[in-house]
């Protein structure tokens, strides 16, 4: 199976389309970008800046030399292991141009994880940035896929490029980039993502968040081999914005930024917050209420007592959390007006979704009932790359659903429960971690912490908590109890409780529930 044969694909046939139409590709809508304004600048990196011209001509120079010298046909893979930098964009621009899906894999990984993640791609050709080439080396990979370091060699390939005789026919449901999932709970698996679910997010973002639009600058910190941290860049430059990139996060260096750089939109994740926070209050002061439209959060909940810190710090109106995955894209928002209304709410969905909470057996769940969480968009994934049984778990019939667990209240906004693979089934209840972590990270002396279920003789499974600590500080499992009397349930207060340095996270900032779960009985208090 070829990323053009993929499962799901939209199901056109180029010989049935109506005169004139034409795809809906990232390459198509910097090029209609470039034609309103050629130097108006694009991506913005250090002291680089790409206008649309310079961009468009070095994706097309990418295209050619792809097919003309590289042999690449459409339905083969490439890969890119970097980090953020302006090259990344032309790579996920020209390469598909030539119908080569992109493998984007984070560069955190280690060579063997890299090896596992290149070869289950079946990428032909590997750009890296120069940091990640040495790992891509070690990894030892099969000799037939050739790597190319950015730098003088990924210039003097642009530079050379030849001239094809020929090119191919790019449809708006062929697979732009194939970005891995995170592997919390097993091995990654690649999400074939095509141009017009990209795209059609791009859309749906102008007109929800208020910052995509030409005039918007967009500030890309977040790393681009995840799914918001490159759709938020490319919605940009889709709508003839300008992308200024961070390559790591600093939170001053991003505080600066959004106070002083021209910034109106901006993608942060819980973790990117609380660093902000953990530091002096007199280091932070010159940098409040920054003078942006919007901030978006997503990839993990956001708790509600970190709201009530974001909103006050960086001001009224500019919050919106998403509920969103790389399968199904943007799903739903909660905006701005009512982030401190309803507390552990992911809003209501987003123009052109579809939302159902659904029982085990199909049927649709009541007001406030728990049910497992189902999509239907325009923006869905056309599948998992080789991976026909989880596809079909995924995808039933016009819907998606990536295993999450909510609720809908009586007015229609959602509440995300928990992930259903971290529900804990005690004593025959159904218990989601989820609600406890939002009560025990109010407690004073914890940073982080993780409620996952450990098998147990008698109850089957029992509560414990993994805690991160401040400074200086102490925490007993009876501290734990203390705290959560009279406001959870008795059978949902933890009983067991472990002290860690940092909770395990994969290369992506998720935390690993299954290495807290596997961790010695030895190791917990």
């Amino acid at each position: 199976m070829t990323v053009a044969e993929a499962p799901h694909s939209y199901p056109g046939n180029p010989a049935t389309l109506p005169p004139g139409f034409q795809p809906m590709t990232f390459g198509n809508a910097i090029r209609a970008a470039c034609a309103r304004n050629p130097d108006k600048p694009a991506v913005l990196y250090n002291d680089q800046v790409r206008t649309y011209g310079e961009l468009v001509r070095r994706s097309d120079a990418l295209r050619d030399a792809a097919i003309a010298d590289l042999g690449l046909v459409k339905g083969d893979t490439a890969a890119i292991v970097a980090r953020n930098c302006i090259e990344y964009l032309e790579v996920v621009s020209g390469l598909p141009d030539a119908g080569v899906g992109v493998a984007t894999i984070n560069p955190r990984l280690t060579p063997a994880e890299i090896k596992v993640a290149i070869e289950d791609s079946r990428a032909r050709l590997v750009i890296c940035d120069e940091q990640s080439i040495g790992l891509a080396r070690e990894a030892g990979l099969d000799p037939s896929v050739r790597l190319i370091a950015l730098g003088p060699d990924y210039e003097g390939l642009l530079a050379s490029a030849g001239r094809p005789t020929a090119y191919p026919r790019i449809e708006e449901w062929d697979v732009w980039t194939i970005p891995y999932t995170s592997g919390t709970t097993g091995q990654p698996k690649g999400v074939l993502l095509s141009h017009r679910s990209r795209m059609l997010v791009g859309l749906i973002s102008g007109s929800e968040f208020g910052c995509f639009g030409y005039d918007d600058v967009f500030l890309a910190m977040a790393p681009m081999n995840h799914g918001g941290g490159l759709g938020f860049p490319a919605a940009t430059l889709a709508s003839g914005g300008t992308v200024e990139i961070l390559d790591r996060y600093n939170p001053i260096e991003t505080l600066d930024r959004l106070k002083n750089g021209g910034i109106t939109g901006v993608f942060m994740v819980p973790t990117h917050f609380q660093m902000i926070f953990e530091l002096p209050a007199e280091v932070t002061d010159p940098y409040r209420r920054p003078p942006i439209k919007t901030i978006i959060s997503n990839a993990a909940p956001l708790p509600q007592a970190m709201k009530e810190k974001i909103i006050p710090w960086f001001g009224e109106g500019i919050l919106h959390e998403i509920y969103a995955s790389t399968e199904a894209g943007l799903v739903c928002n909660m905006r701005p007006a009512w982030q401190l209304q309803k507390e552990r709410c992911v809003g209501t969905p987003i123009p052109h979704v579809a939302v159902e909470i659904r029982r085990e057996d199909g049927s649709v769940c009541d007001v406030d009932e728990v049910g497992e969480l189902f999509s239907r968009s325009p923006m869905h994934f056309n599948g998992y790359w080789h991976r026909e049984e989880e596809t079909a778990a995924a995808i039933q019939g016009d819907w998606v659903t990536v295993g999450d667990m909510a609720r809908r209240d009586a007015d229609g906004f959602l509440y995300i429960v928990d992930r259903k693979k971290d529900m804990v089934i005690s004593g025959g209840v159904n218990i989601y971690p989820r609600e406890i972590e939002e009560l025990l990270v109010r407690h004073p002396a914890i940073v982080e912490v993780a409620v996952v279920g450990m098998p147990d003789e008698r109850w089957g499974e029992t509560l414990k908590v993994f805690a991160v600590l401040r400074e200086g500080m102490t925490l007993t499992v009876e501290d734990v109890a203390d705290f959560c009397a009279g406001k959870l349930t008795a059978y949902k207060i933890p009983r067991a409780l472990e002290i860690i340095e940092a909770l395990p996270r994969n290369a992506n900032g998720k935390v690993l529930k299954r290495e807290l779960r596997d961790r010695p009985a030895s190791a917990g208090q």
